[in-house]
Order: structure tokens, then sequence, then C-alpha cells
């Protein structure tokens, strides 16, 4: 972190950001949740996977994080996003970028690492299975969710069932951390 608390990002974060920026988009992964994905990709041996690339901030992250040799899948439904993604990580190794539907990442693993940013986290829709989307020892990570301060889980006045479902699916040990006053992410690691 640098001086008053603001948290410092590789210059491919930076460029990421800029990108968003110049076309508009405003839904690009917060640096707290960045660090994050940054931190968890450098635990990854294979394959990390993301759906919802957007203008490729959390991609950034993930690819600034992961070791040498580990791919990176990354899917994004807007064809004009998925070109800009492509074009700003042209020169990066072991790094592909589809345009498609979320339901098309389990094609490109199983992964260490899946951060369901775009689909697939049960938000809206059917939720990803991890045993077909993850190794064994892999993490999922689900962000842009308010804190947790009562139990079960409430959003927007009801039981937040997605939530629910991932602490307590039987094939994850899923935790909540809390990044921000305002933000939580769920982690969850697939059962050997």
């Amino acid at each position: 972190m640098g001086q008053m608390g603001v948290i410092e990002a590789p210059l491919l974060v930076l460029a990421a950001m800029e990108l968003a920026g110049q076309t508009g988009f405003t839904s690009s992964c917060q640096p707290e949740q960045g660090r994050l994905l940054h931190t968890l990709a450098g635990g990854a041996s294979a394959a990390i996977g993301e759906t919802g690339t957007g203008c490729g901030v959390g991609l950034a992250w993930l690819i600034s994080g992961r070791r040498p040799g580990v791919r990176v899948v990354s899917l994004e439904r807007n064809p004009e996003r998925a070109d800009e993604a492509r074009r700003l990580f042209a020169d990066e190794p072991d790094v592909e970028i589809y345009t498609g539907d979320w339901t098309e990442i389990t094609r490109h693993g199983p992964f260490d690492l899946l951060f369901l940013d775009g689909g697939g986290h049960g938000k809206h829709g059917v939720p990803i299975d991890p045993t077909q989307a993850l190794n064994p020892g892999g993490t999922l990570v689900i962000d842009d969710l308010t804190p947790m301060t009562s139990w079960p889980p409430h959003h927007d006045g009801s039981i937040d069932q997605a939530r629910l479902h991932w602490l307590n699916h039987p094939a994850l040990l899923t935790t909540e951390l809390r990044l921000a006053p305002n933000q939580a992410t769920l982690v969850g690691t697939r059962k050997p």
C-alpha cells in the first residue's frame, strides 16, 4: 500500500484502468479486490479462469500475480470489449480472451483459480458447478457483495440464496472476506 491507504497497482493494471476510462466502462474490479486476485493468482500452478473480462482490470491483476507459464483464460460476452482486451494483452504470454457467455468457461478448464465476475456466480441465473470448473484444491472467487451482517445473509430484504449456495456448497470450503466497509468477496476452495 502506498501513502494514505492508496493501493499501488502493476503497470498492466494501470493500462487496463486507462482503457476502462477511455471507453466509459464503470464496472471494473476495485483495487481491494484486485490485490486479492493478485495474491491468489500466485498460488495457481496451471490455469486461471475468469468470466466477465470487461476492459481487463481484474484480468490484469490476475496476470500480474501469476507465476510464469500459468495459462489465463477470460470470457467476455461483449465483442467490442473482448477485442479491446485482446489488443491490450496481446504481448502477454499464455493469455486467452474469448468472446462468449460465461457458460463456456468450463470448456477451457478445469482451473486452479476461477474468478466469477461476469456470470456463473448464481446471483442472476444458475451457478456454475465447481466440480466441473475447478481442480481439486482449486479456488473460486465471487466479488461485488455487500458485507454479511446477519445470519442467514440478506440482500435487498430477502435471504441471499446465491451467497448461501456457496457458503453451504458440499464440494467447497467457503468463507466471506470483507475487503472494505462496503465490499465483500466469497472465496471457496474445492475439497479434495
